[in-house]
């Protein structure tokens, strides 16, 4: 049980509504974000008209603001940007949804002047955009907006969306546009896109498509953001419909032959019950380094290979590819469709393997991750000559993972950063590298065998004949 002085709405609750009251006041003083919170509060005891009064009038003065949004200004404007947003999700929609999608599409419109005058390269403020984005769709739902209205609207933002604060809006409103109102949008895009326009200055890189958080590009092709914005909308859009075919005629030719673009034509090929097409979209986009294979395009062409029957086939290709990445999935994938015992013979070839991987950092990964901390602790002490010093957070994961089992392995991880730190001199990395060999004094008391490895007091001797004057360094130690 909580004790009683845990900060908790139970706790507070004993507190009385006037002490509350006088608390809030408190804390509120000298904060604007805490009072138009309370104000926004207030309004919504007296009904929903005054919560969207209160609403409206602090979206338009958000709006015409034109103080610059540094990035010490993004964290707060983010908390205000993420109260009126859920305040309008949540309690207005709960009471009047018609009067919520009116201001989440006034929340929606500032995008563009905010983003006009901010400095967030961190997307921090997208992500509140984009949440409206789906916030919209469900209020649009709840207050039966019909879908050539709809249609309409989301036509009229698409137009100025050079942020891409729009980019999720049509996949959101996709069950509130129905196929009727998402046929007259598609209507209205196609439209848009015959229309003249100027070409930019200059050659530039087509975007092709999306991957993870990123574009993929053709080189020496135009394009605008009138053309990205089209072609994005008129994706979700047949996704939506369930068209494959339009899907598939939004990717250039360029496009298609691009692995992530290629797969994500086969998985929807695939859906459809169109496998050797499937198949087909993938072989013509194969990858020329096997081992920079995209993973989505891999597993694509595992699905399709079993789709067609040919499982052996597919088998093999999950090998394959294990082979080639040490990707777990795959082998896990690999040796789930084994019989008994099949299995751990082949598991154990597959870990004399990643023993062998050229790659060292790729096979601690591997078996860091499976786990097998094991084979981790084999690969440091065969191969700790291979370990790059500089990959920090791939060695200061398996030191840590290994601290308890297997003391010399992770003690050759440590030494292996701060190796890297000394002889590169990277002072800011100091205090790390102090760190780093405390540990290694504490854990050199539970080595009983260094092997032909130093000891601990004759690699801090070896360290200080070495970098005795790294001052900053020895200052830590010392």
């Amino acid at each position: 049980m909580a004790p009683k002085t845990t900060l908790n709405a139970k706790n507070l609750e004993a507190l009385g509504p006037q002490r509350l009251a006088e608390l809030l006041m408190e804390i509120s003083t000298g904060s604007a974000a805490h009072k138009r919170r309370l104000r926004i509060e207030l309004a919504g005891s007296q009904g929903g008209a005054e919560m969207a009064r209160q609403l409206r009038q602090r979206l338009v003065s958000i709006a015409r603001a034109r103080t610059a949004i540094n990035w010490r200004r993004v964290r707060t404007l983010k908390a205000e940007l993420e109260t009126h947003r859920t305040t309008i999700a949540g309690p207005l929609a709960a009471e009047d949804p018609t009067e919520a999608f009116e201001l989440i599409w006034q929340f929606l419109a500032m995008a563009e002047p905010i983003f006009e005058r901010s400095d967030d390269g961190s997307g921090t403020l997208m992500e509140s955009f984009h949440q409206a984005c789906a916030d919209a769709g469900v209020i649009a739902q709840a207050a039966r907006i019909s879908g050539d209205v709809l249609a309409d609207k989301i036509f009229a933002a698409l137009q100025n969306n050079g942020y891409g604060q729009y980019d999720r809006l049509v996949a959101a409103m996709a069950g509130a546009l129905g196929r009727d109102g998402l046929e007259q949008l598609r209507s209205l895009l196609v439209q848009w896109s015959e229309e003249p326009q100027e070409k930019p200055a200059g050659r530039d890189r087509e975007i092709i498509g999306r991957a993870g958080n990123g574009p993929l590009y053709a080189d020496d092709i135009f394009v605008t953001d009138r053309d990205l914005t089209v072609r994005v909308a008129l994706e979700d859009i047949a996704d939506a419909l369930g068209d494959v075919d339009a899907y598939i005629a939004q990717q250039t030719a360029d496009a298609r032959r691009a692995p992530m673009v290629a797969a994500n034509i086969a998985n929807r090929l695939l859906a459809a019950g169109r496998a050797a097409e499937a198949l087909e979209a993938l072989d013509a986009a194969r990858p020329r380094d096997p081992a920079g294979v995209a993973f989505a395009w891999q597993l694509a062409r595992v699905a399709a290979l079993e789709a067609l029957g040919r499982s052996a086939e597919a088998q093999a290709y999950r090998w394959s590819c294990f082979e080639q990445t040490l990707n777990a999935g795959h082998l896990r994938a690999f040796l789930k469709r084994l019989p008994d015992f099949d299995d751990m013979e082949a598991e154990e070839r597959a870990f004399g393997h990643a023993q062998a991987f050229p790659d060292i950092h790729k096979a601690l990964v591997f078996f860091l991750d499976w786990p097998a901390l094991d084979e981790a602790a084999r690969l440091i002490r065969v191969r700790h000559g291979d370990l790059d010093g500089n990959l920090y957070e791939v060695l200061t994961t398996a030191a840590e993972a290994l601290r308890e089992k297997h003391p010399l392995a992770a003690t050759l991880a440590l030494r292996a950063m701060i190796g890297f730190t000394l002889d590169h001199a990277r002072s800011s990395r100091y205090s790390h590298a102090a760190r780093h060999l405390a540990d290694c004094a504490s854990l050199g008391r539970r080595i009983d065998d260094f092997g032909a490895l130093p000891a601990h007091d004759a690699y801090v001797g070896d360290l200080r004949m070495r970098h005795g004057k790294k001052y900053g360094f020895w200052s830590r130690v010392d």
